[in-house]
């Protein structure tokens, strides 16, 4: 029988009312106190077997056991009864008892030889199994302890099993070395992030467990027993007493602190340490006389740390044996955490709330979101990542960053304790280390489990993050200050506002080389560059002051520039963002002697805005007297502001004093806009803007004024203006210079035409300006005197063509107007209509010259070869023109056969044959032509003709890369060679000019007019350049009896005497080096025996050319010995073969000639 109560939909009491028996071991029987009259019978199936046992638990449930080992829950709730919640077999053959812990939420059966437990939250999971092989009678009955922690078990055999369900939960750590229960007797002392684990076997079962860096205690009541965690093992060293029931125990290197019954005992661990004295081997705390019972304690490598429950944190100082910091809480302080420096330290006081506090400066921050329900507090014990640590209740860790350090913290503004995240934990885990964003925690079980905090996700994998949780990441580690875990996140996601966040982010924790190096990868120069020039400030708050600005938190940086050793710096600032208010504040504390010039840049901010009052005001503030440049520029600020407030009179008055053109100017331009012209003028003038003066004159109708300024005014609108009025007032003279001014040439022609009766000016304006108006009033008036000539020009030159030809056909006038239209841009109709009046005349040439201008080849060629004798000359020239511009086969064969004769039975001079040819670029007919041309030229004694028409074919067979026939260019070169004879016997130079001689001499055949003449210089200047047997040899020629009879009577008996008394002695020919081959060859031959090629001659000599001294005519581009022909340019100034105007400035001497070896003649 058990009494319990029923689940009701109103609870009416909460006294157990409900009695539960079972009837037959088949049948459940429920009866309500409360309801008599209806009791509940509750059968179950048949298979299920008998009832062996059940046990009512939670909200009305009722486990019940079966023989058949199964097991069933049901609901006594009044709409559920009778129906089963859960049903399970956990025994095969049968099931002898079962238990429920409530504390521990945990069911148990038993058979089979083996025990099963279930969670109560979760049946159908099994949580526990535990075989029991040597039972082989049978097991009995279960039973758990109260508190859950021991499961009892009795046999048939009579034998008594007991379970231990879960441990102790007793754990400690010392910076990462840890010490947890691993059984009743066994404590496991281990370090995660180094060493392997140290099991220790201790004698009694601890109530509390406290872990140092070389030292391990466990304890029961007031008893500590200590061990020794050494390099060969664990020894126990000693127990200590004390004084009374101990709460808690913490150790550190050679000392250890136990808190019992409101006192602290500090004493030390290991008493032989040598140079301890007698009075620091222990102390009690608090001090007789101090009323006040300790609530807590920590121990750290420097300090003792105890909270009182008068709110007194005591910070005492183990090596100086004293008390160095305390700090009065208005509660009590329940319990302390201090980081592993003792730095800093987390509290909770009475109320539950949690505090970081900061003994060096003796400052508090509130932890912000502060469960009540929190257990304990662990600082992170990775080096890297100071001012982290972790909140912990049962259920979840909470992450909290003390953010020390950053610009913020000189002025302490706002809460420095940021929430960063939470972390859910399993059940009954204790945390006892965190390292690294990894939190160790010690299990019911006697182990220990590693989680991740959820703040510090960023330490696994980033390989396949997605960028939306890595910008989470990214805020994550900008958070906890892991600034290179940042920068790695930075680097995967590649954008510009992450590298962004990462710079504010270093910025505002004054972290100035990240921030440099994080700028300097996104390429802000600015930046970069800014903070390179600060990061060597060693103040802190002139520091943070230049970060805060950069950051744009400009009061901030006000504030901690002013707290700084430099507060100018602030002056600074708010000038520099033009914030003028601000600036004449700071001026006034700071740098009085700043406000004029503070002032004058307000002034000149609130003249742009439009405040002419106060920026007046501000002017007359920043004059100082002793700053001449300054002071200018206040009093052109004054001058304008005056006239802007309506002050007219001051505002002029000080800009005319003023020495600026340029204010003065501007308060013209403000008095304009205020029609205030005269005065406004009067400015512009003293200004020497003589235009806007003028204009403004004319305005106010002062023309005497604007008379006065007009030599100096540039303005074409001006001078109209004033040209306009005079003509109106019939001042012409004056109107026409001021028309000319202006550029209004038509306005000049009309007043000389019609007032001046100037018509030879008003003529020369129309040629000089081309004006097409101006050109139809010169055309009418000449037309009204009767000048019809000068009318046709004129009405040409005003595109009035069609006027201009019916003027010219009732005056006769015809040939004029072809005259002056021929060197018009004129149409095509325009040359036709000429050309038929023409035609009509029987005027053939002036026919055919405008049907060529129209383009009309056919009927042109055939007015030209009508042409009376006396135009031949110039008909044919232009016949050879026309054909040469019509391309016409027909065309040119009806020309040929007239310059042949074919027609008229007349051939023409060969010259025309030329030149058509050259017309029709048939330049291998007009080479041949032009060769035949220069031999008549030659045979008739013309020889620089015949040179010149050769040179001609030659320079345009060379422009059109045609080759050159070898006849013509050895015909050239020696035509060539005859005209160097004058110029070097001309200059004294008898060798060259016997060596041109002997060359021509030698052809003497292409020189038949001049045989004689040419043998009998040959002979005279061989004589005198020393050439005898050369001089012998053409002097025998002369005495052929063909020519011994022309020689001229000076020199006959001479050269008889030379052919009598022959002298053979010769002066040896130079050699020189051919530039195709470098054979060596005398120097006038130009033809190389070694590689046969034909060598180009120079021009100013006639020798071959040499690689090393070669130029070339710039006009002609013929070559020559750059040596020679710069002596030669010192007596000529042109060009032996082109007769171009040459000086030897222009000569360029050439080191490469190879392209000018390329044969361009034929060979």
């Amino acid at each position: 029988m058990q009494f319990s109560m029923m689940k009701t939909d109103e609870r009416t009491s909460a006294t157990e009312s409900t009695i539960s028996v079972v009837v037959g071991k088949k049948t459940l029987f429920l009866f309500n106190l409360n309801e008599p009259d209806n009791p509940v019978d509750l059968e179950f199936q048949q298979c299920y077997g008998n009832i062996v046992c059940y046990s009512w638990y939670g909200d009305g449930y009722i486990m019940i056991g079966f023989t058949s080992g199964i097991f069933v829950v049901i609901s006594t709730y009044i709409r559920e009864i009778g129906q089963e919640i859960f049903q399970a077999r956990d025994h095969k053959d049968n099931l002898t008892s079962i238990a429920v812990s409530q504390t521990l939420n945990k069911a148990a059966t038993c058979g089979d030889n083996c025990i099963k437990i279930h969670d109560l939250a979760e049946l159908k999971d099994m949580y526990a199994i535990i075989n029991l092989d040597d039972e082989n009678k049978g097991l009995g009955t279960l039973s758990w302890t109260d508190d859950g922690q021991l499961l009892a078990l009795s046999t048939q055999r009579g034998s008594l099993h007991v379970f231990l369900t879960k441990l102790p939960v007793l754990g400690d750590a010392c910076s990462t070395r840890i010490a947890y229960l691993t059984s009743l007797l066994e404590v496991t002392v281990a370090n995660p992030v180094e060493g392997l684990p140290i099991v220790v076997s201790v004698d009694v079962e601890p109530n509390f467990v406290a872990v140092g860096i070389y030292h391990l205690a466990v304890g029961m009541n007031n008893r500590a027993w200590f061990y020794v965690l050494g390099e060969n093992g664990v020894k126990k060293l000693k127990d200590v007493e004390y004084l009374g029931t101990v709460a808690s125990v913490c150790l550190h290197s050679d000392y250890a602190a136990a808190l019992f019954e409101g006192k602290v005992q500090l004493h030390l661990i290991e008493s032989k340490i040598l140079d301890a004295q007698e009075e620091r081997e222990t102390r009690l705390f608090p001090a007789v006389d101090d009323k006040c019972r300790i609530l807590c304690h920590a121990l750290t490598g420097d300090f003792l740390i105890y909270g009182t429950d008068t709110g007194v944190i005591q910070y005492f100082y183990v090596e100086d044996w004293q008390f160095v910091d305390d700090y009065r809480h208005p509660v009590s302080v329940k319990k302390i955490f201090p980081d592993p420096n003792g730095t800093r330290l987390v509290f909770i006081d009475e109320k539950s709330d949690g505090f970081v506090y900061c003994p060096v400066n003796g400052t508090t921050y509130e932890i912000p979101d502060f469960s009540p329900t929190i257990k304990g507090v662990l600082w992170e014990n990775w080096p890297m990542d100071k001012g982290v640590f972790v909140a912990y209740d049962d259920d979840k860790v909470y992450t909290y960053v003390f953010h020390k350090g950053t610009i913020q913290d000189v002025c302490f503004i706002g809460s420095k304790v940021i929430l960063a995240g939470g972390t859910k934990i399993p059940f009954s885990h204790k945390p006892l280390l965190l390292y690294n964003g990894e939190l160790t925690c010690q299990t019911q079980s006697g182990k220990i489990n590693n989680i991740y905090l959820g703040t510090h996700s960023f330490l696994h994998s980033l390989k396949n993050v997605g960028p939306n949780e890595l910008r989470q990441m990214l805020a994550q580690t900008l958070m906890l200050k892991r600034f290179s875990d940042a920068w790695e996140i930075c680097r995967i996601l590649n954008d510009h506002a992450a590298w962004n966040e990462l710079a504010r982010a270093c910025l505002r924790h004054m972290e100035v080389d990240f921030a440099i190096r994080v700028y300097r990868k996104i390429g802000n120069v600015g930046m970069v560059m800014s903070l390179e020039g600060i990061k060597g400030i060693e103040e802190y708050n002139l520091l943070a002051g230049h970060l805060a600005m950069f950051t744009e938190d400009f009061s901030l940086a006000e504030d901690l520039y002013l707290a700084s050793s430099c507060p100018v710096a602030a002056l600074e600032m708010r000038r520099d963002l033009l914030h003028w208010d601000s600036a004449l504040q700071l001026a006034k504390r700071l740098a009085p002697d700043q406000i004029p010039f503070i002032s004058k840049e307000y002034a000149v901010q609130l003249e742009v805005m439009g405040d002419y009052v106060n920026a007046l005001a501000h002017y007359e503030k920043g004059i100082t007297g002793d700053n001449k440049e300054h002071d200018e520029v206040c009093l052109a600020g004054v001058a304008q502001m005056s006239i802007r407030m309506g002050d007219i009179r001051r505002g002029v008055n000080q800009a005319l004093r003023h020495p600026s053109r340029v204010l003065k100017r501007e308060c013209g331009a403000i008095l304009e806009n205020m029609k205030q012209f005269s005065e406004a003028a009067q400015l512009y003038e003293k200004g020497l803007y003589y235009d806007k003066a003028a204009s403004v004159y004319i305005r106010c109708k002062n023309w005497a004024k604007v008379g006065e300024l007009l030599p100096h005014v540039s303005s074409p609108k001006i001078h109209l203006q004033y040209a306009k009025a005079k003509e109106a007032d019939g001042r012409y003279k004056e109107a026409v210079v001021a028309y000319e001014n202006a550029k209004q040439w038509n306005s000049v022609i009309r007043i000389y035409l019609d007032h001046l009766n100037s018509p030879e000016k008003a003529v020369s304006i129309v040629r000089e300006t081309q004006s097409l108006d101006g050109a139809k009033m010169v055309a009418r008036f000449f037309l009204q005197l009767g000048d019809y000539g000068s009318a046709i020009q004129f009405l040409v030159m005003s595109k009035c063509n069609n006027e201009a030809f019916t003027l010219a056909q009732q005056h006769n006038k015809m040939e004029i107007y072809a005259d002056i239209i021929g060197s018009e841009d004129t149409t095509n109709e325009d040359y036709q209509s000429i050309a038929l009046y023409f035609e009509g005349e029987k005027q053939h040439f002036q026919a055919g010259k405008f049907f060529l201008l129209c383009g009309q080849y056919s009927r042109a060629l055939k007015h030209f070869l009508k042409c009376s004798s006396s135009e031949d000359n110039v008909a044919i020239e232009m016949a050879i023109e026309t054909v040469g511009q019509a391309k016409d086969e027909l065309l040119t064969s009806q020309l040929i056969d007239h310059l042949m004769g074919e027609t008229d039975g007349m051939p023409k001079d060969a010259k025309y044959l030329f030149r058509l040819y050259m017309a029709l670029k048939k330049y291998q007919e007009a080479s041949r032509t032009a060769i035949i041309i220069a031999r008549e030229e030659q045979s008739a004694g013309k020889y620089r003709n015949a040179h010149d028409v050769l040179f001609s074919m030659y320079a345009e067979l060379k422009s059109q890369k045609i080759k050159i026939p070898s006849e013509m260019a050895a015909n050239l070169m020696i035509l060539h060679s005859y005209v160097l004879v004058k110029i070097h016997v001309k200059n004294g130079d008898h060798m060259k000019g016997a060596r041109m001689l002997i060359r021509v001499a030698n052809n003497i055949s292409k020189f038949p007019s001049h045989i004689v003449p040419i043998l009998t210089s040959t002979v005279i200047e061989c004589h005198r350049a020393g050439l005898k047997n050369s001089a012998f040899s053409f002097a025998a020629m002369l005495m052929r009896p063909e020519y011994r009879n022309k020689i001229d009577a000076k020199y006959k008996r001479k050269i008889e005497a030379m052919v009598r008394r022959p002298d053979t002695s010769e002066t040896e020919e130079a050699t020189t080096p051919c530039p195709f081959c470098d054979f060596l060859l005398p120097e006038y031959e130009l033809l190389c025996p070694g590689c046969k090629n034909n060598i180009p001659y120079c021009i100013a000599t006639g020798r071959h050319m040499l690689k090393d001294d070669w130029t070339v005519c710039p006009h002609c581009d013929f070559p020559a010995l750059y040596s020679e022909f710069e002596t030669m340019l010192n007596t000529a100034s042109t060009c032996p073969m082109c007769s171009e105007k040459l000086n030897s400035a222009q000569l360029k001497k050439i080191p490469d000639c190879t392209q000018y070896l390329r044969t361009e003649v034929e060979q």
